[in-house]
Order: structure tokens, then sequence, then C-alpha cells
């Protein structure tokens, strides 16, 4: 029961924020408010089922009976393969012989185990959710710019006319977003079946994505359309980059976990090592700017660089490491790439350079990556999904009153994307 309300606690707590005025990164408060008496209750009323009901344990499972012997066996922990709707949490349930005892250790472990895996999962929602709203405004900021009549607010860093539409990085980030909150894990036929699903053509995919998300639709195989694009070579583009930060935000406790399930995230479209390394690189990023935000700009490039497998991305890493003393993102572009080839390796490399410089300033970073040109949505939509998922990075109120909401299938909170 207590994994359920924290199940409901992690779909209100945008509504609840909303309705007291709170900030995105202070919405650990009301979980906070929620945690401290809930564990107490638990602790106490669980005492006492067990010194006077001794029939079911406050986790929801029979208590265990003892046997002739008075042995137990040992707990088998399982996850279910899909967790609760829009809270990602992974409901335990455990295996106990007849013979295992009806008090110790075990029976304090249960309630606390439930407890703590409602707590981690409204952090993981929190954070992924600040991520997935720097994406969009930043992507929709960044699109603004292809606009002509736009491009003379770019020199004057005046901010364009709304209403800001966010493009495909965004819709294919909010199916990311959706399947990590459903299954609390990339499984990789629900991710292309979304993406199929929520294709918009007019989102600005390019037409090898257009294609292949026609193709699945009608029944094709993702996996052989993905690995066939480019003459088998697969796709090297920046796609898989685009899209993933709420990825990296929402398994930040496990940098090993995050490099695995950007890999699995970024096959689904793109195969090619070049496209996994940019998504793998991306990811990380944004989970180490989760744990580590105080990191030095060069401490943060090594950290990312260090889980990037061997490529033109990791290179490009190391490049932009070196780039850190000069100030004109227009100088690091030349070095970099800014996207203009919509290779992982054009893209991946000026946008670290920029979060790495610019991870505690949203606007600045912004302008910073603008001001390069390029793949503008792209790097805007790539940075602004790293530096906002500290949850500390305040997203400016008239640029976020800009942007187009979420989409409601996405399952993040509407209120708070605008």
């Amino acid at each position: 029961m207590l994994a359920v309300d924290f199940s409901v606690l992690n779909i209100a707590v945008p509504t609840i924020g909303s309705d007291l005025g709170f900030e995105l990164s202070d919405l650990q408060w009301i979980v906070t408010g929620f945690m401290l008496p809930a564990a107490g209750f638990t602790l106490l009323f669980g005492r006492i089922a067990d010194l006077f009901a001794g029939a079911t344990s406050s986790c929801g499972h029979p208590r265990p009976r003892r046997g002739v012997a008075g042995r137990r066996s040992r707990p088998v922990t399982q996850h279910a393969p899909g967790g609760p709707h829009r809270a990602g949490a992974r409901v335990m349930t455990a295996r106990w012989s007849r013979s295992a005892p009806r008090s110790g250790p075990w029976s304090a472990a249960r309630p606390a185990a439930c407890f703590t895996m409602g707590v981690m999962s409204a952090h993981l929602f929190a954070r992924s959710t600040a991520s997935l709203l720097g994406l969009a405004l930043g992507d929709a900021f960044g699109s603004q710019f292809f606009v002509p009549d736009n491009r003379h607010a770019l020199s004057s860093r005046l901010l364009p006319p709304g209403p800001w539409q966010w493009t495909d990085d965004t819709e294919m980030a909010c199916s990311i977003y959706r399947v990590l909150a459903d299954h609390g894990t990339i499984d990789q036929d629900e991710l292309a079946a979304s993406f199929a699903a929520r294709h918009d053509f007019d989102r600005g995919y390019g037409p090898a994505t257009n294609r292949m998300l026609r193709l699945v639709r009608e029944g094709g195989d993702w996996r052989t359309l993905s690995t066939e694009l480019f003459d088998g070579m697969g796709s090297w583009g920046n796609g898989a980059a685009m899209r993933v930060a709420p990825l990296g935000a929402w398994l930040a406790d496990d940098l090993t976990d995050v490099v695995r399930q950007a890999a699995l995230s970024a096959q689904v479209t793109h195969t090619h090592p070049e496209a996994v390394a940019g998504a793998i690189a991306v990811a990380v990023a944004t989970a180490v700017t989760v744990k580590e935000p105080d990191l030095s700009a060069g401490h943060f490039l090594d950290r990312v660089r260090g889980h990037v497998p061997a490529s033109m991305v990791h290179d490009g890493i190391a490049e932009a490491r070196q780039l850190l003393t000069i100030s004109d993102p227009t100088l690091a572009a030349r070095m970099l790439g800014n996207g203009r080839q919509v290779s992982a390796h054009d893209t991946v490399p000026f946008t670290l350079w920029v979060a790495a410089r610019e991870r505690h300033d949203f606007a600045t970073a912004m302008w910073t990556t603008a001001a390069a040109g390029g793949d503008v949505d792209t790097t805007c939509a790539i940075v602004g999904g790293i530096i906002a998922a500290a949850g500390n990075t305040q997203l400016p109120p008239q640029w976020r009153s800009s942007c187009e909401p979420l989409p409601n299938w996405s399952g993040a909170p509407r209120e708070s994307a605008r």
C-alpha cells in the first residue's frame, strides 16, 4: 500500500506544487512533508501488526510462517515489467517459504524498502521532468531563429515573439520520458511504437526518420529498418542525442546504467556507433549535472568523456576541453561544429562545451548556443536538457510563457511546461 501511496503522490506532486506556487526545485518538500509522517506511522503500525495482527505485512505480502525447523528462506526481489503510470516506480514483491520466521530484521525492512522506493521514484520523476522542460524550452527557443524575421533578434539578444513551437526534438524526448515513466527502463519496442504513433511530420523530422517511422506504423520491423539506413551503416545523425537528456536525469544514480540505456534508446533509430556515442555523451552529461553540479568545467568534461566509447564524439569532447578558455561561441563552433552537418560528432562536442561553461545560467547558455548558428533548435535542446536537470536552474518565466505546452500524452505536468 505504501508503494501505491507514493505512486499517487508522484502523479499529484505537479498539481500540488502549482496550487502552492512552488517552483520545480521546491517539489521535494512536498515529498518530504509526506515522507516523515509516513515513515513514523509505518514503523509504529507495522510493529503493532507484528505484535497483534500477525497476518499481513505493511507491503501487502503474506506474513511468512515459522516451519518445523524454524528456518527461513532467502527473499527473492523481483521487478514488475511495467511500473505505475507516470510514476516510474518498480513494484517489489517477495516470495517467502513457509519456514520463514514471523519477525526479525526483514519485518522492519519490508516497509522501509517500499518507503524508499516511493521517495526515489518521486525524485526521479522531478529531475527528469526538469530536464524535459529545459529541453523543450531550448528547442522552442532555438527553432525561432529559422524564421527570417527573427534573425535580427539573435545579434541583439531580443526575445522572438511568441508563441514558440517545439520540434521533433521535444516530441521524441517526450516518448523517452513516457516510456521511462511507464516502465522505469528503456523498452525498445515500446519506444519505437511511441515514436511511430506520435510522429508528426510537420515537426521537422529528417527524411530518413520520416520514412522509417511511417514504415513502423505500417507494420515494419524497427530493428531491420534502423539497421538498413544509409546502406547498412545506420544513421550517425544527432537525433539520438537531441532527445536523451531526460533519460540521463532519470538514471543519474548509476552512470553504468545511463550508458547502457542511452545506447538502447539510440539504437531504435540510430545504430551507427557515432550516433550512439553522442547519445551516451549527452545522457552522461545530464547525469553528472544532476549528481555533481559543482564540478569545474574541465572536470565536468573529463567525467563525461570517461564514459563515452572511442569515437569522433569522444575526440571532440577532448578538443572541447582544450577550448574552455575561449569565450567566443562562433570560434568554438568553427573547431567543434554546430550541428550544421546534422551529425552527432558535429553537434555534441559544441553543446557540451556550452554546458560546461554555462551550467548555472539557462538564458546565457541559450544565447551562447544560438549565437553559433547551425542546427540551433537541436543544439539549444541538448544544452537546455542538460543544464535544467540540476533542478536549481531557473527557467526564465517570460520564456516559459512563450513556449508551447508539452503534449498531454507525455504525462509531464502541463502546468510546469509554460
